[in-house]
């Protein structure tokens, strides 16, 4: 059985698409091989610790005037500019994070484990949880039964999943697109949730009690302080306005990557760099994009050579373009504005699923595509 969905191939518009088969897919198995050996021989797979020294160094002194500004201010409502600020710093070290797990930073794969253990913790995220997700999406993006990033979560993502909302769900649902980014609000609760709930699991989980430590000193230091020196209802406003920035930010910069782009059946039978190219987003904007994004503007890069250091994906960028060009593999890139429209106009279309077919005469006509 086939289902249909919105689609944007070259950032221009939406398109109606049938769900991806092997079919849909060109023979390039040697498309990948050839790129990489590409790619290396011009030195692209160096590490850049300059550069993330310059990131990380960044980032505490951001840290530092944010502090040294919050203690100045004392009992303001321009605290609040503060929480924003501390938002926005804890998704930069996020970016980090990601960079690190995936072995961009350090010399040696250990190395980078225990960075990014520590620099997921430090923001109150369980990198175990984290790394398992991220490594299976990665594997399968936008593959239907093997992608946890499209799996349903209050917001679905396919409509085999809309269908089944029931009660509340069925309403946000319903309304899933306009509702995405004042429910993006609520993903930095989410993110702490998640990771708590895997950390206290009875299952073995690796690094759990450095990572508990870390999590728990990190709550004390922010909330005691908070809490301590301000009044109550402008510290809860604090941390509210913390979290919401927090997850407003994270959630828009990983959804523009894959979240409009072909969703691949289970079964299907897939050559990497097609797969890889096919169900990701770029966001053009250049060093602007890349210093907001934290380099997922480059997702179609990263997807093909994850352990490829940020500052080298604007330069890989150029041979994957040729490469596709060359294959007549689909290179999907567009701005970050009209990303959000097209993730917006996406999910408001599965949510079509979750209404009565004969209240909704746009959703029978999608159906019947």
């Amino acid at each position: 059985m086939t289902t249909t969905a919105p689609q944007t191939l070259d950032g221009l518009g939406p398109l109606r698409f049938t769900r991806a088969r092997a079919a849909d897919f060109p023979p390039v198995a040697k498309a990948y091989t050839n790129i990489s050996q590409v790619a290396r021989e011009s030195g692209l797979f160096a590490r850049t610790p300059w550069f993330y020294a310059i990131v990380g160094l960044a980032i505490t002194v951001g840290l530092a005037a944010t502090i040294t500004g919050s203690i100045l201010l004392g009992d303001s409502w321009f605290q609040l500019l503060m929480a924003a600020a501390f938002a926005l710093l804890f998704t930069q070290i996020a970016f980090l994070t990601h960079e690190a797990a995936h072995r961009q930073i350090l010399s040696t794969g250990p190395k980078n484990d225990r960075l990014a253990r520590v620099l997921a913790a430090s923001i109150g995220m369980s990198y175990a949880w984290w790394d398992s997700k991220h490594t299976r999406h990665h594997s399968n993006p936008n593959r239907v039964g093997k992608d946890p990033d499209i799996e349903i979560d209050t917001i679905s993502f396919i409509e085999e999943d809309a269908v089944k909302a029931r009660g509340v769900l069925r309403f946000i649902t319903q309304r899933q697109g306009w509702l995405f980014f004042p429910l993006l609000t609520l993903e930095g609760l989410n993110l702490h949730r998640h990771s708590i709930v895997h950390l206290l699991r009875r299952e073995p989980v690796k690094g759990r009690w450095i990572e508990l430590s870390i999590i728990v000193a990190r709550f004390v230091i922010i909330l005691v302080p908070v809490f301590l020196f301000l009044p109550v209802g402008l510290a809860f406003a604090f941390m509210g306005v913390q979290l919401a920035v927090f997850g407003v930010y994270m959630g828009a910069s990983f959804a523009p990557n894959h979240k409009g782009m072909p969703v691949i059946a289970h079964d299907a039978k897939l050559d990497f760099f097609t797969k890889q190219v096919r169900t990701s987003r770029n966001i053009r904007g250049g060093w602007w994009a890349t210093w907001l994004m934290g380099g997922l503007n480059y997702q179609v890069e990263h997807h093909l050579f994850p352990s490829m250091a940020r500052p080298h994906l604007s330069k890989v960028r150029v041979l994957v373009r040729e490469h596709c060009k060359t294959l007549g593999v689909p290179y999907t890139e567009t701005s970050l504005l009209r990303s959000y429209a097209i993730v917006i106009e996406y999910l408001n279309r599965v949510g079509l699923a979750a209404r009565d077919p004969f209240d909704c005469p746009i959703r029978a006509e999608y159906r019947k595509a």
